[in-house]
């Protein structure tokens, strides 16, 4: 495990320095749109590019040195947060700027994303799948719990600018682990070399004709689009009814990142559920329990413990389906077969985020402005739109872990 844990350490340290980087530009972002339109735009436009380029990632990353090209998707993550702190400081940043640097980091971060994952399998040994993932997800909740604390009290001292340098300077720490470390390339059959159409179509082809795969791949689809879809106007949902108080904002991703921590310590003591699926469910259920109250707040003393509940269900049902997955497919062909996965979520994730702004600003928002048979529980005020479509997406998540838990046996058939 101990070249896991120093690249892991490496991700950890970068992503740190994103995420401040992305709670100071949310915050910009507010300011000069008010809009949870605009809000959702950011995370459907980084999804965008990452679309096309997943019919090629899985060929790439089962062919081309995986060292090679983590260190590549830091390295032009790096360039983009120099461009974007050249933006800035010359008084040119735009929001239609931030769109367009999340399209094209998109392409390079979803080949990185993909040659770490596939990583794992070859310098972990197999018992320690559940572990490694579940640290796995601490990299986003840890640094979900530093990042907004460090971002709100530096923001006002060292401005975007700053930020921005802290970030590019965790990049180099992480692109520092990955040049001392090896990592093992796996062999590519010849057939695979040459028929350029198996190549693009032999993941989806593999998924298709193994029933359990495809059948857990629609159910997890079916849950991260609820889940994206309320996701892309929380922030929105939260800045409105705290009156814009970005300290509430910061507390809450803090939060979030307190229980998916503490959430992935117990699941590495744990190991976790032994099936795959079960434990997928159980996540599945607990999130959208816990995301219904959160929804239902109106201010911090319902926010924070709900979204620390929230997020100590992500690590067990992110590890286990990694793990689900890892144990289904071998090692040479994952590149190709988790690219297949991740093309059909990312464009169920890119639908969930483009409608999430519209149906909030264009249908839920105006709608509830008027009584109706939901008004007693949201009220008729400013952002009780974006609360009523954030609830129905968390229900909907529940009865996702619901129908998981009763069909796991039969989804094998």
């Amino acid at each position: 495990m101990r070249k896991f844990i120093l690249i892991w350490f490496g991700q950890l340290v970068s992503t740190i320095g994103t995420y401040m980087t992305d709670f100071a530009l949310t915050l910009w972002a507010w300011e000069i749109t008010h809009s949870a339109t605009a809000l959702a735009l950011m995370g459907f436009f980084s999804q965008l590019l990452r679309i096309p380029v997943n019919l090629l990632s899985g060929i790439i990353v089962d062919n081309i040195n995986r060292k090679f090209l983590m260190i590549l998707g830091d390295a032009i993550s790096a360039f983009f947060t120099i461009i974007i702190g050249f933006l800035f400081i010359t008084n040119n940043l735009q929001i239609w700027h931030l769109y367009l640097i999340a399209s094209l980091n998109g392409i390079f971060g979803e080949i990185q994303r993909l040659a770490y994952q596939t990583s794992v399998t070859l310098i972990v040994p197999k018992s320690e799948y559940t572990r490694a993932n579940s640290l796995n997800s601490s990299v986003h909740y840890g640094s979900a719990i530093f990042a907004p604390a460090l971002a709100g009290i530096l923001f006002p001292l060292i401005n975007l600018s700053g930020i921005l340098v802290i970030d590019f300077i965790t990049f180099l720490i992480a692109l520092f682990t990955l040049f001392i470390i090896n990592i093992p390339q796996p062999s590519t059959s010849d057939y695979f070399r040459k028929n350029t159409t198996n190549k693009l179509t032999f993941g989806f082809r593999y998924v298709w004709k193994n029933r359990y795969l495809w059948n857990t791949l629609i159910l997890s689809a079916i849950f991260w689009f609820l889940h994206d879809l309320g996701a892309s106007v929380d922030e929105a949902m939260i800045l409105v009814h705290s009156n814009n108080d970005s300290q509430v904002l910061g507390l809450i991703l803090s939060s979030a990142g307190i229980g998916g921590v503490t959430g992935a310590i117990f699941l590495s003591w744990w190991g976790g559920t032994k099936n795959r699926l079960q434990g997928m469910s159980l996540g599945f259920m607990g999130a959208g329990i816990a995301k219904t109250v959160f929804g239902l707040g109106r201010n911090s003393a319902v926010w924070l413990p709900a979204q620390f509940c929230s997020s100590l269900n992500f690590p067990l049902l992110g590890s286990s389906e990694t793990a689900f997955w890892m144990e289904n497919v071998s090692p040479e062909i994952q590149g190709r077969v988790f690219a297949s996965n991740n093309l059909i979520l990312q464009i169920v994730s890119a639908i969930a985020s483009l409608l999430g702004g519209i149906l909030a600003d264009r249908i839920f928002e105006p709608w509830m402005m008027t009584d109706n048979i939901f008004s007693p529980l949201f009220g008729t005020q400013k952002g009780a739109g974006m609360s009523l479509l954030y609830v129905l997406c968390s229900v909907g998540m529940f009865f996702v872990g619901l129908w998981g838990w009763y069909s796991r046996k039969r989804m094998r058939n």
